[in-house]
Order: C-alpha cells, then sequence, then structure tokens
C-alpha cells in the first residue's frame, strides 16, 4: 500500500509517495519532488502535477495527510503568505483518498518519533524515562523561521497529539545584556512585549546580530553592509543567519557572542518546557536549526544553561534529550500519520 505525505510551507511545499512494507516499521519513501510554493495557485494544481505526470507507474496512495504551516480547523486550513484555503474533506474527495488529514507542521512530528530509526537523530542526553510518572508524555521543541512546540501521548503503537502554541510566551532575560537586547527589541519592533519566538529562531538570531551591530564597537562590522540591505528588502533576513554563524565558526567576536546569546536563550527555554511538561518519554529538539548546531546542543556550556533551573536541577538530568537530524523529518512524520490512517479505515 502506499501512501501520500507533504510538508506544505509559505516558501517551498514537499511531496512524497511512501509504501508500507511488511518487514519495516518505518514508511519508505519511494519517491518526492519539491514544489516553489509562490509559483502555483493553489495546492489542487501541485497535487494535479505530481499525481499525474510524477507517479504515473506506481501505485495510486490510499490516504494523505498535509502537514501545515499554521491552525488547523475542522480539517481545514488558510495558508496566509499564498491567500490558500485548503480542505483535507475536499482533496479526499477530489484526489480519491481514502483518507486525508490536515496536521500542523510541527504538531505531526510527534507522529513521527514511534517510527524514527538511528540515523534520523542523536542523543544528548540518556536520562532516565521510568525517574517520572509521565513517562509516555514526549515533546518536541524547534527554531527555524519561527518557535514551534508540540507535545504528544505516546502508548506503543497509539500517539495523542496536543499542539502548543508555547513558542509566543513571555521572554524572560537572565542578565543584563539580555535585559538591554529585550528592551531593544520592544522599542526596534514597536511592540509591548516579546515573546521567545523572537529571540529562539532564525529570525531571532538577526536580531540578536542587529543588536549587537547597533553599538559603537561594530561600526565597520562587515555585517553592517547586509543590516543596511535589510532596509531595503526584510527578505534579505533569511540569510543573515547562515551568514552569522560563519562568521562565529571562523572566530568573529562579536558573531561569537551572538551566537552564544542565541544558543543560551534557547537552552534556558528548553529547560523551561521541560521542567512544565515533565516529558520523561522525552524532550526532542527539531527545526531547521537543529543538525546545523548539534555540535553547540552537546556542549557543556548548553547542557549547564538547560540545567540552570535552581533546586529543580537533578530533575532535568532524568529527561532524554535527543536532537532531531533528518532536514524532512516533517515529511517523514506526515507518512507515518497518513500510514497510520490507512490502519484506522
Amino acid at each position: 500500500m502506499n501512501f501520500l505525505a507533504c510538508d506544505l510551507g509559505g516558501t517551498k511545499v514537499l511531496l512524497g509517495i511512501f509504501k508500507n512494507d511488511l518487514n519495516a516499521n518505518s514508511p519508505n519513501l519511494i519517491l518526492k519532488k519539491k514544489y516553489v510554493s509562490a509559483e502555483w495557485n493553489s495546492i489542487d494544481l501541485i497535487l494535479e502535477d505530481f499525481l499525474k505526470n510524477k507517479c504515473k507507474n506506481i501505485t495510486y496512495p490510499l490516504s494523505a495527510c498535509f502537514a501545515v504551516a499554521g491552525p488547523i480547523s475542522n480539517n481545514n486550513a488558510k495558508i496566509i503568505n499564498l491567500s490558500w484555503n485548503i480542505s483535507g474533506n475536499e482533496l479526499k474527495k477530489k484526489f480519491k483518498f481514502k483518507s486525508c488529514e490536515l496536521v500542523n507542521d510541527f504538531a505531526v512530528q510527534i507522529y513521527g518519533i514511534p517510527f524514527l530509526k538511528k540515523s534520523q537523530y542523536s542523543s544528548i542526553q540518556i536520562g532516565d524515562h521510568k525517574a517520572g510518572p509521565n513517562k509516555d508524555l514526549h515533546a518536541i521543541v524547534g527554531a527555524g523561521t519561527g518557535l514551534g512546540i508540540a507535545k504528544g501521548i505516546i502508548s506503543g503503537s497509539k500517539v495523542k497529539v496536543l499542539a502548543s502554541e508555547g513558542g509566543h510566551a513571555e521572554y524572560s532575560p537572565k542578565s543584563a545584556l539580555e535585559w538591554e537586547l529585550k528592551n531593544w527589541l520592544k522599542n526596534s519592533l514597536k511592540v509591548e512585549r516579546v515573546s521567545c519566538e523572537r529571540i529562539i529562531s532564525g529570525t531571532g538570531l538577526s536580531r540578536i546580530a542587529e543588536w549587537r551591530l547597533s553599538k559603537p564597537d561594530a561600526k565597520n562590522h562587515p555585517l553592517q553592509k547586509d543590516l543596511k540591505e535589510l532596509k531595503i528588502s526584510d527578505n534579505l533576513r533569511k540569510e543573515l543567519p547562515q551568514k552569522i554563524c560563519n562568521l562565529s565558526n571562523q572566530a568573529d567576536p562579536l558573531m561569537m557572542q551572538v551566537q552564544r546569546m542565541w544558543l543560551d536563550s534557547y537552552a534556558s527555554f528548553l529547560g523551561d518546557v521541560a521542567l512544565q511538561e515533565l516529558c520523561f518519554g522525552g524532550l526532542w529538539i527539531s527545526g531547521g536549526t537543529a543538525p546545523k548546531h548539534f555540535i553547540n546542543f552537546k556542549s557543556g556550556l548548553f547542557m549547564k544553561q538547560f540545567l540552570d533551573k535552581g533546586r529543580l536541577k537533578d530533575i532535568l538530568k532524568n529527561i532524554p534529550i535527543n536532537v532531531i537530524l533528518d532536514e524532512e523529518f516533517g515529511l517523514f512524520s506526515a507518512a507515518c500519520r497518513a500510514k497510520m490512517l490507512l490502519q484506522i479505515e
């Protein structure tokens, strides 16, 4: 049996056909194709092209799961950046799927956890899932374009997904520099509050760099040219995080400080999530930045910030922490859910 998975975002649409092998627990990819979202007027047209032109010589998929970058209501979603309205029920009818479900693109990742292969993740803290009461509770956090959070209860083959908007919780500075950064962001963005996502995301990393480069000692820094270009086109902000990381890896002192502040905030936030959820099943670090910062996540400085929760430090030592290394984990997780839908049917 074949099934279709889709990772649908404002920038790209990644489609894949997977099959269910009798001797494999995880779904196996047969073929995939990436589409540029802005080049198409609807997901229907993309699906027509994919299913008719790319899937001619394979068995038609029986079920489908779409991981959608946005909130889901009654199997419907609206992609604001594209002005797309998507209905899972209409897609099911039009493309003759037995099942078709829309799931938030971050919440869907909970479905992928039970089917992960060892090559798709790595542990940075073994922990002891038997040490706490919530041994079936998992939480996943990921910094990418934004800051996503989801949690779920995984008991054998049963998975219950619980969506979250915890990335928009209030950012809490822990140092004088972080307090200065928060106030600078409030003035720069003209907002009354600063969410964690404003700091702990790819965009957040670029904002931290802007703040640091606004100081007198940074007036001759090579990234000043990039800041001027940002005022012309905010789209260039997507390219800035990689430049910051490259300079940090080349021992640029200012960008090393920027990256360190970002990592410290991320580690502290992860510690807060772990305390809130007591996710003894596992805390999973995902998102576009995860594979790129894996070495940093394993560092003693990162783990020190994660464990810096006073009297509750010992609780955090027992929570397993894993980093998702698969950059297409969203598509994989959607395939896992599509497989489950077939079993439900």
